[in-house]
């Protein structure tokens, strides 16, 4: 605590840190937050936009902020919520609390439970192969985001939602509002939010003419019209949309940061090409290993006065809980800056934790184990094209991500 800290109460208040901390270097975490899981694991921080706020840097003590039901994310629509965004998104499951969470998260929730994904699974290996043999018929050097991370992804995401793959181009552009900060201006975000709105509502009037289609899209417009207390169409329309959108843009993400980490681990990707059936566990150390956001976001609000980390958080306070400092914890994850696929245990929160948990979990990890596998076991010879210095980011995103993966075999 520094001698300018403000006194509340019967709380000392340390001044608020810019946050985030430093501008994202690749996939490297901030040793920021490693100084402050020793010495101030409860901090205050100022984001570009919006209120100051706590953070929290510790596993426990996030795990508390995501989970405890004395924190809320719905008192975020009222308040200038801290973030990244210049635009403040009122809508959707992210701003609710149960039981209107729970109301929506029930609809979608069955069509991503572990069995409904598992039967998934050979076409997300179709898809693969398909997208691999496509890369090598292109030759090297190849795209690796463009021939592979971004059309897998999408392509599962569409015939599970029922949405026309040949429409990929239009809303996987429309998708970066959702995940932009800047690297779109305001007016442009707003453009194609609307964009996206629209034509998921021309998919809801084609559901409606024809009733019978059995996708996860149809069975949203028939429970909104079997009982209209279910959802409002402005909640069906932004629920599919956002179910379109985040159900591929990660993911399309994950896939070249974690074949990156690989190709930087040589040791951990010859032990995949030798033996695959570690690919499952080391999708979950990748997904603990990668900072895939470029800071902490969605912010929860005390609904009482909670302590946390030993810092009193008086009640109607922000608090943000960062998922790569918890991921980084030693005190439960032994040795954390070591990529482990021996790791027995690994309770990471790279999909959140609470009500908030990301309902796409089990896609995800199933899209990301089939991409890894069959990328190690296709392309043996699987190598950056280029330098490393030249390879491009993504700026201006919530995500840290590559723009372009150039590789050989």
């Amino acid at each position: 605590m520094t001698e300018s800290a403000q006194s509340t109460g019967s709380r000392t208040v340390p001044p608020a840190r810019p946050y985030p901390f430093s501008v994202p270097d690749r996939l490297v975490v901030d040793p920021t937050y490693g100084e402050l899981r020793e010495n101030e694991p409860m901090t205050r921080v100022k984001l570009p936009y919006g209120e100051e706020a706590w953070l929290a840097t510790r596993y426990e003590d996030v795990r508390t902020v995501l989970g405890d039901v004395r924190f809320g994310r719905a008192p975020a629509v009222q308040r200038d919520e801290p973030r990244l965004t210049p635009r403040q998104q009122y809508s959707g499951m992210l701003t609710m609390d149960p039981p209107d969470h729970t109301r929506l998260r029930r609809l979608v929730a069955k069509a991503f439970t572990a069995r409904r994904v598992e039967a998934l699974r050979p076409r997300t290996q179709e898809i693969a192969d398909a997208l691999v043999d496509d890369m090598v018929r292109h030759g090297p050097p190849a795209d690796l985001v463009e021939h592979v991370a971004t059309p897998l992804p999408i392509q599962v995401i569409c015939e599970l939602l029922g949405v026309p793959y040949a429409d990929r181009d239009r809303f996987h552009v429309w998708s970066e509002a959702i995940v932009s900060t800047t690297s779109l201006p305001l007016e442009t975000i707003q453009e194609y939010l609307n964009s996206l709105w629209g034509y998921i509502g021309g998919l809801v009037a084609e559901r409606r003419r024809e009733p019978g289609i059995d996708d996860l899209l149809g069975a949203l417009v028939r429970a909104r019209d079997e009982n209209q207390d279910r959802l409002s169409e402005t909640e069906l329309v932004e629920l599919a949309g956002g179910l379109l959108a985040a159900g591929h843009e990660t993911t399309v993400t994950q896939i070249p940061n974690f074949v990156y980490v690989l190709l930087h681990n040589p040791d951990q990707l010859a032990r995949l090409r030798a033996d695959p059936s570690l690919v499952p566990a080391a999708v979950e150390e990748l997904l603990r290993y990668v900072p895939l956001g470029v800071g902490s976001s969605f912010a929860r609000y005390a609904k009482e006065d909670v302590e946390v980390g030993g810092v009193l958080v008086r009640a109607g306070e922000p608090v943000l809980g960062s998922l790569s400092s918890a991921n980084r914890d030693g005190s439960v994850f032994a040795d954390p800056d070591r990529l482990d696929f021996d790791r027995g245990q690994n309770p990471h929160l790279g999909f959140g934790h609470g009500v908030h948990h990301c309902v796409g979990a089990q896609l995800a990890r199933m899209e990301l184990q089939v991409a890894v596998a069959t990328v190690v076991t296709r392309l043996p010879g699987l190598r950056l094209a280029v330098p490393d210095a030249e390879l491009e980011w993504k700026r201006g995103m919530l995500v840290r991500g590559l723009l372009g993966m150039p590789v050989a075999w």
